[in-house]
Parts: C-alpha cells; structure tokens; sequence
C-alpha cells in the first residue's frame, strides 16, 4: 500500500486483539497515540475499554510506548498514570521519534506496530519508519479547526475502505 495507506483498519484500539493480531504475527511493542486514539481529545479520561484493553495487552507480554506530537504536560502525566514510557514532541509523520520510541520498547520496526487516529501524522510516519501501521476511527468526532480539514482529505484518501471490527474486543 502507498505511504498514506494503513495496513490494518479498525473502529478502535480495543478490536486490536493481543494474542491474534500481535503475539501470533510476532508483534512485541505497539506505538500508541494518545488524542483520540487512547482517549477521546476533549476529554483527560482515558476510558475503562481502553485501560482494560491496555492489561490485556501487557499481559500478553508487548510493550507499549505513547508517541505523541503533543507539548502538553498532561500527556506525560497520562503516561505515567498508565505505566507506558512516553515520547512526546514527537512531529509526526517525520520519522525523528520513532528510534528513540523503538529503543524505549527494545523492538525493531518490522516487530512493531504504531495505531493512531490520523492518515497524516500516524500512519505516514508509521509507513515512513517500515512500521506496521493501524488507523483507528478517532474517539471524538469534535475536532480543532486544522484537523477537521485534515480528516476531509484523509476521508478521500480512504475512499471505500472500511475498519474492521474484532468480534472479540471488549465493548464497555
């Protein structure tokens, strides 16, 4: 697929299931964002689904590591509150943060993938770095003014692409 083009497409991070989509593909760290991804990005709750997916995830022995383009202080607060090492300032999709994030989970590119909400930061930079990337369908639907714009072109990227739903996610 091209660079703009994730190799898996899901509703949510919570349809990732660990052992079939990770242990069983030999995925041992994911690269996670936080803004509608882990968390909706109007909110600071990283809701009850996604930290119970994020247990299920550990204890199925993959490493996680938070990599976001934020500045925000809250950010790294969130990742310590969930126990997962953060790189932040990240300027996805350019591919600076990504060794560092990689050296954080101890994994290559090709035992790793990245999930994120947005075609041209978390994919591209995915994509960029030879990691398998994942989209998700962002937690909320109220955007900042820049990145609504963004989401009508990456819309028209995707055309009919449609995420796929893992039967055995966790519903809250």
């Amino acid at each position: 697929m091209g660079v703009l083009r994730p190799d898996v497409y899901l509703r949510s991070v919570c349809d990732l299931d660990p052992e079939q989509d990770l242990v069983n593909r030999g995925i041992k760290g994911l690269l996670l964002d936080m803004d509608n991804t882990l968390r909706p990005r109007d909110t600071a709750v990283v809701p009850p689904s996604v930290r119970a997916w994020l247990d299920r995830v550990q204890a199925a022995g993959i490493r996680c590591c938070i990599l976001s383009n934020s500045f925000k202080e809250s950010t790294a607060q969130d990742g310590a509150e969930l126990g997962i090492p953060v790189v932040m300032k990240a300027l996805k999709p350019l591919p600076f943060a990504y060794p560092k994030a990689l050296r954080l989970l101890g994994c290559g590119p090709k035992e790793t993938m990245a999930v994120g909400d947005q075609l041209s930061t978390d994919v591209w930079g995915a994509n960029l770095c030879g990691i398998i990337s994942v989209l998700v369908e962002p937690q909320c639907s109220l955007d900042l003014g820049h990145t609504a714009q963004i989401r009508k072109i990456e819309r028209m990227i995707l055309g009919s692409l449609v995420p796929r739903e893992s039967p055995s996610a966790p519903r809250e």
